[in-house]
């Protein structure tokens, strides 16, 4: 029975997210399926918290419930739900499922529980299997079991990062965001050590009421990181005011971020308020502060000095009290150097400057972020199915992102549509190969020798051996996780090396 293995899990001190890998891997034996995932409900979508059986990029996937129906049927009711083989409802698993093959498998048979916390709905436990068999509808009565116990390691977990909340202040241990389109909030993906770094450290500064500087090339998520900021500060519910200082011309710079009044110039035909003024009791954001003008950081200086601003036109000052963050992926230590920005103003701007990792450094966050894109274009462009090859996936974690995140986004969204032009049907599994990326990567050399091959048996792409080390490590370690069942010291023992040494390789490596 899979009780005792619940219950050693709910006593064992494991990392965040460790616990419940163990508790879906432990389900997919036990019920011999192909695969099973943890979802968790933010808002109308299903957010996967630990899946096995299923390809890597499915952790970033973000699953619409308007567009599953299987999801909107397990969640609209308590009992176990068996979706049979003929099922004319579509798997959200389809084409995901993890094959030696590399081909992409349809799912054929599926069951689904709701999961409840103190009276509300959590998420869900999906199973899934290649045939028809293992999944019989008499297994109901054990699934409705299993998600009692499923529960149980949910409310362990949740209590655990009540009591981390509390230790270093916060207010809530988990904020959940809803990943949609336009103007509303997305969400952070990642799970790489460098990330929940600075994740951490972001949750920390925030308390306080500090200017943050956030560092980092373009692309990178500055503007979420940000937003992150304010939801875990003091001024949560204050207004956040965003200015793009690239985009202040000189000339009306004063009047955007002061406000003026009627007659201050040509066209001011009526009294208005600035930026700082429309940020008050929240946060202002300087978003590329390092564009601004001399003539405006002097001015600028003035308001951060004294939190007192003054309308363009007025004799009158006013008090504010604005919290400032501020990005830039410029070298704003070299600028002050160069004199192209004020050292005063520098000082003042980076009281806790935070350097964010650009994305070849956060490991297979790559792939959760490319999952992340793909269900998102799946839904956009109407595909049955949208997947990454192994090979694909290599392209992508070898390449070096100089445009980060949303180039990544850029690259997927085409990728989808190119391989509509290249012949594939959106009513079939579509399978994203290196050649749809158009990235300037090597691709495996075709020829009469065979290019070495990784634990799973593709192919290696070439490319720079550090890179192709760092993916080789990461294949065969999971892929002995696999066979270990998880079982971090047995996977030690098998590849002959010190425990620790194992757990900091593959804290490196992003696999922990």
């Amino acid at each position: 029975m899979i009780e005792p293995l619940v219950i050693q899990d709910l006593g064992t001190d494991y990392p965040r997210g460790v616990r419940e890998e163990r508790l879906v891997t432990a389900i997919c034996q036990f019920f011999a399926c192909d695969a099973v995932g943890l979802l968790k409900l933010q808002g109308d979508y299903l957010c996967p918290v630990a899946v096995a059986g299923l390809a890597h990029e499915t952790l970033g996937r973000r699953f619409s419930i308007s567009q599953h129906p299987r999801l909107a049927a397990i969640l609209a009711q308590r009992d176990a739900v068996h979706f049979a083989p003929d099922s004319p409802l579509a798997d959200p698993y389809d084409g995901l499922l993890e094959s030696r093959q590399g081909e992409p498998l349809p799912v054929h048979d599926c069951m689904g529980i709701s999961l409840y916390l103190d009276g509300q709905c959590w998420g869900v436990l999906t199973l899934d299997s290649l045939a028809g068999g293992p999944l019989a509808p008499g297994l109901d009565s054990q699934l409705s079991d299993l998600a009692r116990a499923c529960e149980a390691v949910i409310r362990m977990g949740r209590l655990e990062e009540e009591v981390l909340a509390l230790r270093l202040g916060h207010r809530s241990p988990d904020v959940p965001l809803a990943p949609v389109e336009g103007h509303e909030e997305r969400e952070l993906i990642g799970r790489s050590p460098v990330l929940l770094k600075l994740l951490h450290e972001l949750d920390i500064v925030a308390d306080s009421d500090l200017p943050v500087l956030l560092l980092g090339e373009t692309g990178v998520g500055k503007e979420l990181l940000a937003r992150r900021i304010q939801r875990h500060s003091a001024r949560a519910q204050a207004p956040m005011i965003h200015v793009n200082c690239a985009a202040l011309p000189e000339s009306l710079a004063e009047s955007e971020l002061f406000g003026h009044v009627k007659g201050a110039f040509s066209g001011a035909v009526r009294d208005r308020a600035g930026r700082f003024e429309a940020a008050h009791g929240g946060i202002l954001f300087l978003d590329e502060v390092g564009e601004l003008p001399l003539v405006v950081q002097a001015k600028l200086l003035r308001a951060l000095q004294n939190g007192e601003i003054q309308r363009l036109g007025s004799d009158t000052p006013r008090q504010v009290d604005v919290r400032i963050i501020a990005a830039t992926n410029r070298d704003l230590a070299a600028q002050v150097r160069n004199g192209q920005f004020r050292a005063d103003l520098y000082h003042r701007l980076s009281v806790y400057p935070v350097p964010i990792p650009p994305l070849r450094e956060r490991g297979d966050d790559i792939l959760l972020l490319a999952g992340y894109f793909l269900e998102l274009n799946r839904t956009r462009l109407g595909f049955r199915s949208l997947r990454l090859s192994a090979l694909t996936e290599q392209a992508l974690c070898s390449y070096r992102w100089p445009g980060n995140i949303r180039e990544l986004e850029h690259v997927i969204s085409r990728a989808a549509l190119r391989a509509v032009s290249h012949g594939a049907r959106r009513s079939d599994m579509v399978t994203l190969e290196p050649a749809h990326l158009d990235l300037d990567i090597a691709l495996p050399v075709q020829g009469s020798s065979a290019p070495p091959a990784s634990p799973g048996g593709d192919p290696v792409s070439l490319q720079p051996l550090k890179l192709a080390v760092e993916s080789y490590q990461r294949q065969l370690i999971r892929h002995s996780l696999d066979l270990c069942e998880h079982n971090w010291a047995e996977v030690a023992r098998r590849l002959e090396l010190d425990p620790s040494n194992l757990h900091k390789l593959a804290k490196r490596l992003g696999l922990k």
